[in-house]
């Protein structure tokens, strides 16, 4: 038998745990390394999700055991109203690497840092409205709850008053066609705003947005739209905040998402991606908004704020990017994923779509490729088949939209790795179509 199926073990979970949404993975996981994991029975499953989508560096990199080791023998905790080193040494290095953004607040988690984000948009803007895209995520808690929209809204009661959406530009499913029949994101945005001007009660504070929505399949904002969003809020006196948990750090071939557009927001949120799988998560905003904040007395006091131990591997994260050339190599290892999946798009009818850039790519499952019929049952077959076969990638199923493969693996991924991952899911594929 299995060491996968010890009795002891899934007794725990059925009798000791919460379940927190989804199924668990019928697997033990004893160790991880690299770009794998390791079951019980210590087999090796290739990541292809980086953990929760933020292991940017694989697991255990050495130079973050490293930076764990040596803070932990120096601070690791301090009363919330001391300062170290690490922490604004974190502080000056990623205002270096985004210009304009020169004020940081390090806290935990990427809830947190859009809590604190809508916070101080509304303490700043004085007003209390927050837009969002449909099929956003942002966070579980409070503000972070109630602008996130692709999942957990039902049966929670009111979400915070003047929570406002708009739709996420679909490319796939464009709402508004060129006459060539491509998407017309700007007249999807004039639309959009009309619908925000109509909600509105005269409170708009800020526009919270990911550049690529990851829980909402994937979906990419065009070239050209953050600039015309960024347009839009400033026009109604609002703030843009964009949240860069998965995009952060160079995933996307840049080292923040918004740098290919050209734009600066008024707030960038980081999480994720910053700690390399550990819990780091930062706020940026520009001096001028910090400034009046602070005037107003904003308040965002919590317990693990400025901590030294994960400001000490943020910058050890970092370090690793730039040594590694980390961006460059998400730009060159997202192309041949891109390649691979392109492929298997050709090959397999079930592949509507494939989308994303960099090394953050989604892959969109429907039964009528002409139609674009969603089929969230062979995604999850094809997910299982995987997972049996040794590829772990995670599947979102949305309603109106098919299962949607989110495939972020490790930067330092080896190319005979992802070739592997690639060849595996192929072979996922194949099994699940010949059983039907």
């Amino acid at each position: 038998m299995s060491a996968n199926m010890d009795p002891e073990f899934w007794d725990g979970v059925s009798r000791n745990l919460v379940r927190y949404g989804g199924a668990f993975d019928p697997v033990i996981i004893e160790r991880a390394a690299g770009s794998h994991i390791y079951d019980a029975d210590g087999r090796a499953i290739l990541d292809f999700t980086s953990g929760q989508m933020s292991a940017l560096l694989g697991h255990g990199h050495p130079k973050v055991v490293a930076a764990v080791q040596n803070q932990m023998g120096q601070a690791a905790h301090l009363f919330s109203g001391m300062l170290s080193w690490p922490v604004v040494n974190l502080a000056k290095r990623l205002a270096r690497l985004a210009p304009g953004l020169d004020r940081v607040l390090l806290l935990s988690t990427g809830a947190e840092s859009n809590e604190a984000a809508i916070r101080m948009a509304k303490l700043v803007t004085g007003r209390h409205e927050i837009v969002a895209f449909s099929k956003s995520w942002h966070g579980m808690t409070g503000a972070a709850a109630s602008a996130t929209y692709s999942a957990g809204r039902k049966g929670y009661g009111p979400s915070a008053v003047g929570s406002l959406t708009i739709p996420a530009p679909n490319s796939y499913r464009p709402r508004f066609r060129t006459p060539e029949g491509e998407m017309d994101w700007q007249a999807e945005l004039d639309d959009a705003f009309e619908l925000v001007d109509a909600q509105s009660v005269g409170s708009l504070a800020a526009f919270i947005a990911e550049p690529i929505l990851s829980s909402g399949g994937i979906l990419e904002l065009p070239k050209g739209y953050l600039a015309a969003l960024r347009a839009k809020c400033h026009e109604r006196g609002m703030l843009l905040i964009l949240d860069e948990a998965q995009t952060g750090l160079g995933r996307t071939g840049d080292m923040f998402a918004y740098q290919r557009d050209g734009i600066t927001p008024d707030i960038l949120t980081l999480s994720k991606t910053i700690g390399a799988g550990l819990p780091l998560a930062a706020m940026m905003t520009t001096p001028e908004i910090e400034d009046r904040a602070h005037e107003k007395g904003f308040l965002f006091y919590t317990t693990h704020v400025s901590d030294p131990l994960p400001a000490a591997v943020g910058l050890a994260v970092i370090d690793v990017v730039e040594e590694e050339g980390l961006v460059q190599r998400a730009r060159d290892l997202g192309a041949r994923l891109r390649e691979g999946l392109d492929a298997l798009k050709q090959r397999y009818d079930c592949v509507g779509d494939v989308r994303g850039r960099g090394m953050l790519v989604g892959v969109e499952i429907v039964s009528d490729r002409r139609d674009r019929l969603a089929d969230h049952e062979t995604g999850g077959r094809i997910a299982e088949e995987a997972l049996r076969r040794g590829l772990s990638m995670n599947i979102v199923k949305l309603p109106g939209m098919g299962g949607v493969f989110r495939l972020a693996p490790p930067l330092t991924i080896s190319e005979a790795d992802l070739e592997h991952g690639l060849g595996i899911m192929a072979q996922a594929i194949e099994a699940v179509r010949t059983s039907t």
